[in-house]
């Protein structure tokens, strides 16, 4: 007995190291980037991989994932996907250029999904023109998700009125939800301002990070900024200098790696995709030259999965 617990003694450190190392390999596996995008006018849904945030290869020879049926136009143009708090990935997208409403679809492993709806979040305005660019983020505190895009409609804001580009003028406006079958009214998120579209809040510590697009036409500005928000309906802070370069940039979504936040976005009028970092979300570096991406590839956002649901996908 005496020499089996003195066994026993020298074998719990070698036990305990490998039991260790197995949850540290377990705790850090192994989670994938993934990057939910569209081609073309929004033909569908898109997927592709990064192991380290640089280097972003297309999933299944870049072809699509999910074809889109809600609505009349039936585009699937700014997928955004997140997962949400009860482990699902939930997804929202542009139906249309000019249609009322979003498109709503979940899935639990990115292949099979449920059945697209058509969420009418702007019907009830006559003079809603669009509702572009939807996003989801989830509040882990509320339990609810904030869907947010941006919407024209027509007489409001004057003073940021202009005739070119079809005379949109955007503001951002969201409705919330704990089971994406019903929904608040909706309401208006921000107002900055100046025109402003394409819209995605990240949680930094205990507050939200909004990066923006000003979709300013006249003079053009057409650049990315950063706004700040105790909670996440807002209110959010006026909008900070422009983070992005000499280039007219759309579609932003942000991955922070260790201490590094870097904003992915749509360098549209290039046909190309860009990217900035930051340590302290004042200032920042292009870092464009040092990305890559699937050819063809529009803005959408990114999300994590783990090395199992990677592979599944593959």
């Amino acid at each position: 007995m005496i020499k089996l617990k003195f066994l026993l003694l020298l074998l719990l450190p070698a036990l305990w190291s490998c039991t260790t190392s197995r949850q540290a390999a377990a705790s850090e596996e192994e989670e994938v980037y993934l990057f939910s995008y569209f081609k073309g006018n929004g033909d569908g849904l898109h997927l592709a991989y990064s192991n380290d945030g640089y280097n972003w290869q297309a999933l299944k020879n870049d072809s699509i994932f999910l074809r889109p049926t809600a609505g009349k136009d039936k585009l699937m143009r700014d997928p955004c996907i997140i997962r949400g708090g009860d482990g699902k990935f939930h997804m929202v997208w542009t139906v249309s250029w000019n249609e009322r409403g979003i498109g709503y679809a979940s899935s639990t492993d990115l292949l099979n999904w449920s059945e697209q709806q058509y969420v009418p979040v702007m019907e009830h305005e006559p003079g809603a023109r669009n509702t572009w660019a939807p996003e989801i983020t989830y509040d882990d505190k509320t339990g609810e998700y904030l869907i947010y895009w941006a919407t024209t409609i027509t007489g409001l804001y004057p003073e940021t009125q202009s005739s070119e580009e079809s005379a949109y003028n955007h503001r951002m406006y969201y409705v919330t939800t704990k089971d994406f079958k019903t929904y608040s009214d909706t309401r208006l998120l921000y107002e900055p301002g100046f025109n402003v579209i394409d819209a995605t809040i990240v949680k930094d510590n205990n507050r939200f990070v909004m990066f923006l697009k000003d979709e300013t036409r006249e003079p053009p500005l057409k650049n990315l900024k950063v706004a700040f928000a105790d909670n996440l309906t807002g209110p959010y802070s006026a909008a900070g200098p422009p983070i992005t370069g000499n280039y007219w940039a759309e579609g932003p979504t942000t991955l922070k790696l260790g201490n590094t936040w870097t904003v992915y976005f749509d360098k549209y009028r290039d046909k190309a995709m860009g990217a900035v970092q930051s340590e302290d979300l004042q200032n920042w570096t292009d870092i464009s030259e040092k990305i890559s991406f699937p050819k063809g590839m529009r803005h959408g956002s990114i999300f994590k999965v783990t090395k199992s649901e990677f592979e599944k996908l593959q």
